[in-house]
């Protein structure tokens, strides 16, 4: 299958050269086989193949893919910026996804990858939150209060979270999480523990919390603003929460 620029320009991406002034067009191919670069056919070999497109009746690899193997042939730190942050803000993929194929391929240890990542994931961030209000505008759901601490009267904080309607004590939080180079299996644990801890303390409190990731309010919007107003729906049929104070964020 393409993969590479050539990919992400078959894909539609805007700050991708143009597929006919490229002078090299990367293929990806399994490991075993025994083939070379050739003219303007350069192998990329894999492990294990992802799962093609076809696009222009040609087999191409998904955008996380192509965009990974396009960065690691590129230096130039404005183009790989440009290429991370269309990828997510023209919705072909989600930051975890680029993250993830980029540690995978051992490019996290070159700067000005590293520097176009975190535009990536304050990118996705602000998509995320996007979709959040919109979320809340287009299916009726009452105003919350955005981007605020918790914490108890005179106690320890009790975590931030995106969206807040203390009148049912329910919350939003997105999980914008996306692994990193040097991140083990422990440390992704650690993360995800993180969020485990500060949604068992609020739902000991009595207050209900939605958990929501970017790809969810993309693909299932309208699926997730009825989880929330089922939670505040069944908020009449619970004690009332522990009093905490609301400050922002």
């Amino acid at each position: 299958m393409i993969t590479g620029l050539a990919a992400l320009a078959l894909h539609g991406f805007a700050s991708a050269p143009p597929f006919p002034s490229l002078d090299k067009i990367d293929v990806l191919v399994p490991k075993p086989r025994r083939l070379r670069s050739t003219g303007y056919a350069r192998i990329v070999r894999a492990s294990a193949l992802p799962d093609a497109s076809v696009v222009a009746g040609v087999p191409v690899a998904p955008v996380p893919r192509a965009l990974a193997d396009a960065v690691a042939e590129l230096s130039d730190a404005g183009v790989v910026r440009r290429l991370l942050t269309e990828a997510v803000r023209a919705g072909h993929c989600e930051p975890a996804s680029v993250v993830r194929e980029l540690t995978q391929a051992r490019l996290l240890g070159r700067p000005h990858v590293v520097d176009a990542v975190d535009s990536l994931l304050a990118e996705g961030r602000a998509i995320a939150e996007g979709r959040l209000y919109r979320m809340v505008r287009e299916h009726g759901l009452p105003d919350p209060v955005w981007n605020v601490d918790l914490r108890l009267p005179g106690g320890p904080p009790l975590g931030g979270l995106d969206a807040y309607w203390p009148e049912q004590a329910v919350a939003v939080e997105l999980d914008t999480r996306a692994p990193r180079q040097g991140h083990r299996q422990d440390a992704e644990d650690a993360s995800w523990s993180e969020y485990a801890r500060k949604r068992e303390l609020l739902e000991r409190l009595g207050i209900t919390v939605v958990h929501i990731t970017p790809k969810k309010l993309r693909d299932a919007m309208e699926q997730q603003a009825a989880v929330i107003r089922t939670a505040m729906m069944a908020s009449e049929d619970r004690d009332p929460a522990a009093h905490v104070v609301v400050l922002p964020r």
